[in-house]
This record gives C-alpha cells, sequence and structure tokens, in this order.
C-alpha cells in the first residue's frame, strides 16, 4: 500500500501566509454566505471526501449482501454490536479531540525536516511531546477498560433477551478487545491531525475504508455471521500499526527526546475543555446510538435491524458532508493561534456552505431511494425503515450537522461553550428515545431525534453568532503573524 510521502523539507506542512495588505478604509467583510466565498479544495478534502464518499458507493453493496447473508434477527445482533461499541465514547471522553485542538496552536511553531523528525521552536516542540504522551497514557487505560468493561456491558445485555438461534457469545469477547487496541491506535491519528497531517492521514483513511469494504463482503460471502466484525477490526489493526510504522516512526521517535522543560499541566490547560468537550461527546452516544438498543430491547432484534441498517447510511452521509469541516480544523487551530480571524472567518463559511450542499442533495438521493425501494422491491425495503421515520431522521441530520459544525469552529479557538445545550439535549433524547421508542418504535425514536436536534440548534447558532461577532471585533494581528 503506497501513500503519497509526507511534504518534506519545507517550513511547515501548511506553508505560513504571506503578508496581506492593509485592509482598505471602509471595505465591508463579506457576510457568510457572499459569492466572493469560492470553493477551493486541498488534497486532504479530496482524500476525506472519497473516504467517506467510498462508503455511499459500497453501502448499498454492503446492505444488499448483510440482507442476502443474515435472517433478519442476525441483522439486529449485527447492528446493536456497533450500537453498543459505539459506548466506548464514554472511555474516549474526547481526549483525543482535545489534544488535536492543543497540537494545532503549537504546530504553528513546527515542521517536519527532511528526516521526517519535528524542528522548530524547542518550546512547542517540548509542549508538543507533552501532550503526546498525556495522550497515549490516556488511551492506553481507555482501551483496555473498552476491552474489559465494554465485554461485561454487552454480555449483560445480551443475556436480558436471549436467542437461542444467535451465538453472540465468542464474536463478541473476540470484538471487544481489538476495539479496544484499534482505539490505542487511533490516538495516534488525533496527534497526526492536530500536527496539520490531514493530507496523509485522509488518504490512509481513503485506503483503509476501501480494505475495510472488501473485507467485510469477503467474510459476508464466507459466511461468517458475527465473526465479521472481528475479522474486519483485526485486518483494521494490522493496517493501521503498518501505516504509523512505515510513514510517522521519525515524528513520533523525535517526541521521545525533548526534555520536559515546559511540562503540560493537565489540569490547568487541558481539563477546562476536556470535561465540556467529553460532555459533548458523551451526550453524543446518549442522541445517536440508543435507537438500536432500546428498539432490540423493546421490539427485538429485526426492528433494531431496520433501524441500524438505515442509520448506518445516514450516518454515512453525515460523514461525508463533514469532510468539508474535519479537513480544516488543523488549519484554523493555526489561523486561531495567530488571529488571523478574517481569514478563518472566511475559510469557515466556505466549508460550512459546501457541506450543506452535500448534506441536502445526499438526503434526497436516500429518502428518494427509500420511497423507490418499497415500492419496487418490498421484500428488500422490509430491512430498512418506512421513508416517514428514515425522513425525520434525515432532516434531524441536516440540523445536527450545522450545529456540530459550528461547534469544530468554536474549538479551533480552543472554546466549547455547547457542552451546556449539549447535555441538556443528551437527557432529553434519553427520556424520548425510551418513552417514545418503547411505545412507537422507529416511529417514535425518529421523533424524537427531530425535536432533540432543532431544540440544540436554535440556542446554539446565537451562542456562535456572539463569539464570532467577540471575534471579528479583535485587533488585527501583528505584522509577523500576518
Amino acid at each position: 500500500m503506497r501513500l503519497k510521502p509526507p511534504i518534506q523539507g519545507t517550513r511547515s506542512s501548511l506553508a505560513p501566509p504571506g503578508r496581506r495588505p492593509p485592509l482598505t478604509p471602509g471595505k465591508i467583510h463579506p457576510g457568510p454566505f457572499h459569492w466572493s466565498r469560492r470553493i477551493k479544495a486541498t488534497p486532504a478534502d479530496l482524500f476525506g471526501i472519497l473516504a467517506r464518499l467510498w462508503p455511499m458507493l459500497s453501502g448499498p453493496v454492503t446492505a444488499l449482501l448483510i440482507a442476502s447473508c443474515f435472517t433478519r434477527e442476525l441483522q439486529g445482533y449485527y447492528y446493536t454490536f456497533g450500537s453498543l461499541l459505539a459506548i466506548q465514547t464514554f472511555f474516549d471522553l474526547g481526549f483525543g479531540n482535545v489534544i488535536a485542538r492543543f497540537a494545532s496552536h503549537e504546530w504553528s511553531r513546527l515542521y517536519l525536516n527532511e528526516r521526517g523528525r519535528i524542528s522548530g521552536d524547542p518550546a512547542s516542540l517540548s509542549r508538543l511531546a507533552g501532550l503526546g504522551r498525556l495522550l497515549f497514557k490516556w488511551y492506553a487505560a481507555a482501551g483496555t477498560l473498552v476491552a474489559v468493561g465494554l465485554g461485561l456491558l454487552g454480555h449483560l445485555f445480551f443475556s436480558v433477551s436471549p436467542n437461542p438461534g444467535i451465538r453472540w457469545l465468542l464474536p463478541w469477547w473476540t470484538l471487544c478487545p481489538l476495539t479496544g487496541l484499534y482505539l490505542c491506535l487511533g490516538a495516534a491519528l488525533y496527534l497526526l491531525d492536530g500536527c496539520n497531517q490531514v493530507d496523509q492521514t485522509y488518504a490512509y483513511r481513503f485506503y483503509l475504508a476501501v480494505l475495510q469494504s472488501l473485507a467485510l463482503w469477503s467474510v459476508l460471502l464466507l459466511g461468517a455471521g458475527l465473526w465479521t466484525p472481528s475479522f474486519v477490526a483485526a485486518g483494521t489493526v494490522v493496517m493501521s500499526a503498518v501505516f504509523l510504522w512505515k510513514k510517522y516512526r521519525h515524528f513520533f521517535q523525535s517526541l521521545l527526546s525533548p526534555a520536559k522543560s515546559h511540562p503540560i499541566d493537565w489540569r490547568r490547560q487541558i481539563w477546562p475543555m476536556q470535561w465540556k468537550i467529553a460532555l459533548i461527546w458523551t451526550n453524543g452516544y446518549l442522541i445517536f446510538s440508543l435507537f438500536t438498543p432500546v428498539l432490540f430491547r423493546f421490539h427485538g432484534p429485526a426492528a433494531a435491524g431496520q433501524m441500524g441498517m438505515t442509520w448506518s447510511l445516514i450516518y454515512t452521509l453525515s460523514m461525508l458532508s463533514y469532510t468539508a469541516i474535519s479537513t480544516k480544523i488543523p488549519h484554523w487551530g493555526i489561523l486561531a493561534a495567530r488571529k488571523n480571524y478574517r481569514e478563518l472567518d472566511d475559510l469557515f463559511f466556505r466549508s460550512l456552505l459546501q457541506s450543506l450542499v452535500v448534506m441536502l442533495l445526499g438526503a434526497l438521493l436516500v429518502e428518494g431511494g427509500i420511497i423507490l425501494l418499497s415500492r419496487l422491491q418490498p421484500p428488500l425495503a422490509m430491512r430498512l425503515l418506512s421513508p416517514l421515520p428514515a425522513g425525520m431522521l434525515l432532516l434531524g441530520a441536516i440540523f445536527n450537522h450545522i450545529t456540530v459544525s459550528l461547534s469544530a469552529c468554536l474549538q479551533a479557538h480552543k472554546e466549547a461553550p455547547f457542552w451546556a445545550t449539549t447535555s441538556a439535549g443528551g437527557l432529553l433524547a434519553v427520556f424520548l428515545t425510551l418513552f417514545l421508542g418503547s411505545r412507537y418504535g422507529a416511529h417514535g425514536v425518529a421523533l424524537g431525534f427531530l425535536i432533540v436536534q432543532l431544540a440544540m440548534l436554535m440556542p446554539n447558532a446565537v451562542i456562535f453568532l456572539r463569539s464570532r461577532a467577540a471575534w471579528l471585533a479583535s485587533p488585527a494581528p501583528f505584522p509577523e503573524f500576518v
């Protein structure tokens, strides 16, 4: 597997912006959706879009194979496995996401030399090494807890409603340790993203997505059943280890040598932001991942399978749309560190507009496909939700996309003010999912999701606009940073 090599011998993987001429007196800064916010794409955008577009292309094939190789009950177990694995969010707590934001600020004074090692300001290198040590210690503990704790939790969940025809025990206990191991390896990708190596990491994610699909299809056709996720997870762990060793071993080795001259104070520097991100991430599970387990518990594995397959399509669409945002976050962090707020503002709204267009067109395509399938292939359509609940989920996903995009921009400034609204949304989601889902099935779950997303979007938009006004009112950056 050959990947594009890192950019070598440059000041940084993000070229320093040139000196900008002074603003002309009286010139009005263009509004958020002014025509002058032209579309520009980077290699990270290309690979990010390909990585998210691939599941849109491979998803129908995967769905057809699952429908052909699995019974409706086995399909329900398969997707419930995935929903329970998402509980790893409670062990992750968004720590890697926070470290990536802090790393992007340190990387504004660092670069990769011709040997692939980190060079630049010694103080920034010392702080980056400190961030790396914190990151790997955290995820070593989190991976262990996922392997053991999540295994026990899933064991208890599936034991409550046993199905004699489904052998889930050994596949589940094999999958959990592999998931914990991949969580540890994934910590390295957070640090690389924060150090603006997104061209490389997004290329890797694209190749990984293709190979995962090929592996998934192969083991499905071979009749692996519930062992399918374990085989795919094992392959993912191996490919991740090879990528990190082959491309970035010198990068990580250079983090081992710096003296601890500028130690990181986790409690004072990281925790004030992390606890807010942790609330957002854990409440994200309550908002997005309770659907399938609730339907599994109250309406059986067949209903859970319908929700799981439909939500996987919507989630893939959301990730594809979010690529236009996620690939820019390290760049935004560097601009925020340099106080180039107007340039950051311009880039953000351009990216938001691009991503919204993709999200809206994709939602129409998914909803139209479900309607068409229900008329032409009713047996296959029975593996998905009906058009009404699917449409409510899609509309809620559009509202959520706007919210997470606004949050990403705020986090580039080391701010996370959405924690309060997200916490309230998480509690509301738990209540509505349990109350409506237990009584009205998928229709109730979808309606509850739509209500939660709309209720969260309005106050979050107000918070963002107030913060944006404060940034744009800030003094211009010093010339050496412009």
